[in-house]
Formats: C-alpha cells, sequence, structure tokens
C-alpha cells in the first residue's frame, strides 16, 4: 500500500440526472484509493448544508476527511455539467468557492513530505490562496504528478508552464499537448514528435497522453508504450480520465511494467465512460473481463 496525497478540488458535478460527487483530483484520489492505497485529499469545504452533504458522501466511499479544511467565507463547490449526445461533457465551474481558498497546514506539509505519491491539477492554481500553498507543497513533495486538466477560462499558459516545471509525471491529453506546443513555439501535430518536444522543456522522461476513445500513450523512461482503447458504449465521460489517471499511477507505485499499467488503466477508463458519473464501482472482474475480450 503507497501513500497518495491528492490536492485540489472537491465538489459536486450537477448533471441532468442529479448531483454526484466530483473534482478531478478528489476523482483520481477514490480511484486509486479503491485499488488498495492509502489515497486522501488536501482540499476545502464551505460551512454549509452542501458541504456537510459532500463531507457525508465521501465518508461513504471511505475517503479520508482529515485534510479537508472547513472555509468560513466562500461556499462548498458547484459545477454544471452539460452533456452532447456522445456524452461528452462540458463544465461551468462556478467561482469563488471554499477550494480556491485553501490554506498551508502543517499537517498537509508532513503528510506530502512522507507521500509517495503526490498528484494536483491546473484548475485548483487559479486562485492566489491554493495556488501559493499548492507551490509550498510541491517544495516538500518528493514525487510530483501534474495532471494538466485546462479548463478555460481558468488558466494562463505561463502559469501552466509553471506547475509543469517542478513535475516528475504530466498528463495531458492529446489537445491539451498541442495547445501548450503551440504556445511555446512548437506546432507540430506529430503526438510522438510534441510528447519529446514536451520531455526536453520539462525535464522529465514520465509523460502520458490521454486520446479519448483511442486509448493513450506513455512515454516512460524513454521508452513508448501504446494502447488503442477499449471499446464501450459511452454514458458520460465524467471522470473518466480521472480513474484512467489514478489507476495508471497505482500501477506503476506497485511496480508494474510500463505496458501492463497503460492497458490496466485504459480499461478501468472505459468502463468508468460507460456508467454514469465520476466515481462508479469498478470490479476486477469488469477489468480483467474487457482486457480479455479486446486483448
Amino acid at each position: 500500500m503507497k501513500s497518495i496525497i491528492c490536492f485540489g478540488e472537491v465538489l459536486w458535478d450537477v448533471l441532468p440526472a442529479g448531483k454526484k460527487l466530483g473534482g478531478a483530483p478528489l476523482n483520481v484520489s477514490l480511484r486509486a484509493q479503491s485499488f488498495g492505497h492509502n489515497a486522501v485529499m488536501i482540499s476545502s469545504i464551505g460551512r454549509d448544508s452542501m458541504g456537510e452533504e459532500l463531507r457525508q458522501v465521501m465518508n461513504s466511499h471511505g475517503a479520508g476527511l482529515d485534510h479537508i479544511q472547513v472555509c468560513e467565507h466562500y461556499p462548498t463547490s458547484e459545477v454544471l455539467v452539460e452533456l452532447d449526445a456522445q456524452g461528452t461533457a462540458t463544465y461551468e465551474i462556478k467561482k469563488p468557492c471554499a477550494w480556491d481558498h485553501i490554506t498551508l497546514l502543517e499537517r498537509d506539509i508532513e503528510a506530502v513530505k512522507y507521500s509517495d505519491a503526490f498528484i494536483y491539477g491546473s484548475l485548483a492554481a487559479r486562485n492566489a490562496v491554493s495556488r501559493e500553498t499548492l507551490f509550498a507543497l510541491l517544495d516538500v513533495a518528493r514525487y510530483k504528478v501534474f495532471d494538466v486538466n485546462l479548463r478555460p477560462p481558468h488558466y494562463t499558459q505561463e502559469r501552466i508552464i509553471s506547475l509543469m516545471e517542478p513535475a516528475d509525471f504530466v498528463k495531458f491529453n492529446a489537445e491539451e499537448l498541442y495547445e501548450i506546443c503551440e504556445h511555446l513555439g512548437f506546432p507540430e501535430k506529430s503526438l510522438e514528435t510534441c510528447i519529446g518536444f514536451m520531455a526536453e522543456q520539462t525535464g522529465t522522461d514520465q509523460i502520458c497522453v490521454t486520446r479519448g476513445a483511442d486509448g493513450a500513450v506513455l512515454f516512460y523512461q524513454n521508452n513508448y508504450y501504446y494502447n488503442a482503447g477499449y471499446i464501450v458504449k459511452v454514458a458520460d465521460t465524467v471522470g473518466a480520465g480521472d480513474s484512467f489517471l489514478g489507476s495508471l499511477i497505482s500501477q506503476l507505485l506497485n511496480g508494474s511494467q510500463a505496458q501492463e499499467a497503460i492497458n490496466f488503466a485504459c480499461a478501468v477508463g472505459s468502463i468508468v465512460a460507460s456508467k454514469h458519473g465520476a466515481n462508479p464501482g469498478v470490479s476486477v472482474s469488469e477489468i480483467e473481463a474487457i482486457m480479455a475480450k479486446q486483448a
């Protein structure tokens, strides 16, 4: 069992069918936890009924609450989610909210210092309070995983670059990779060429790029590993990429071979996309079945 700390947003995804627990880093944390790791969130909720309900639902998922702050002046976060005919999600992220104001606490510094992985995204850096806390925690983290997760208009290219620089592992989707490469003056559209360029820019040899239904590419210790995806009927895409990342990092921390890790992560992401909401249950038998069916 590894210790995984995730930093950033916890919130309610308000979907057409109702509200569900969400937030990219929380989704990553819950998926990693489902595979037996000690995965916890550093975040903040409001002192309101939505925050109390969120705590109760997190607790029902077995999520630890020791590092969830309660913000006196800002509400628990809500995100309005719209789904198109293919189940692809778009998001309206309300602001300001509690996770914009995560303060630096000694208990969090100590937890991050001794963790096996510290996972963070770009959205939680949109406000100065949480951003300063994040950079202070990055200073003490041993293994830093950056989920780029661009959500316009909540980022600048300069901020994304500053968040990439300390990372040991960076995860993009293909559109995010191309956008950032173009900003840096590298307008190529070959995935491998862009990954190589980004590896040089960030000084890391651990980069993953997801490609939606077409799977993912993992550049790991100077080798490329591919998975072409698994065919499922999509219910919605909410949280599928987060479950992919939580599964991939879980496998790599467990010592799995890179190809095995990306195959496993793509299978989990596909299963999540076939169900409603960001955190559906995924059984080992489901994972084994989909991997065997499309081996």
